[in-house]
């Protein structure tokens, strides 16, 4: 079961709104959507959370890019809403590197030899090929892994009243925790 809110900062304190993602595909969306609940550019967070599997916070300061953190990024990595918060910059991937390398080998119709090159070496270049992917799993290193345990900027909250040493201490009713931290607690328990 999920639960999402907003939280809005205003000069009388923190406005809250519960919220629904299902028109929620990107995170460019969900920045969007906290940007339209900002009061003069003021601090929007965007709260999610999976039942007792993680949760996320998303800063949004005007038209700063979203500050992300995350209690749990592997569990967060099998949620759908989970997925929209894992960007590559956020895993520190380069933005679809692997999408755009097999684009262009399409493109170019790339397949190890040139013209009049003899089938045998496209062979040879199968055979590396396979010596390169044994190399990456003697590393024991996948691209496409998710780090399991807390993800992004744990000091987004920070001077909000919650250190970093608190947030990453955070498990379950998390969200509760984080709004009593910010004097938010009875708005955010209004939606909830």
């Amino acid at each position: 079961m999920y639960f999402a809110a907003l939280l809005a900062r205003t000069e009388d304190g923190w406005e809250a709104s519960d919220t629904e993602l299902d028109d929620v595909e990107t995170l460019s969306d969900l920045t969007d959507l906290a940007r339209e609940a900002s009061v003069d550019e003021d601090t929007v967070l965007v709260f999610i959370e999976q039942e007792d599997a993680w949760f996320g916070v998303i800063r949004v300061d005007g038209e700063e890019d979203p500050r992300i953190y995350i209690s749990d990024a592997s569990a967060a990595a099998r949620s759908s809403y989970g997925e929209i918060l894992l960007t590559d910059e956020l895993l520190g991937r380069e933005p679809e590197a692997e999408d755009s390398i097999a684009a262009l080998e399409e493109l170019v119709g790339l397949d190890g030899t040139e013209d009049g090159e003899p089938d045998h070496a496209t062979d040879n270049n199968n055979n590396d090929t396979d010596l390169d992917d044994n190399d990456d799993n003697d590393d024991g290193l996948d691209a496409d892994a998710v780090p399991t345990g807390p993800l992004g900027d744990t000091g987004v909250l920070a001077d909000l009243g919650l250190p970093e040493k608190e947030l990453l201490m955070l498990r379950t009713d998390a969200l509760v925790e984080i709004a009593d931290a910010l004097g938010a607690a009875e708005v955010l328990e209004t939606v909830r």
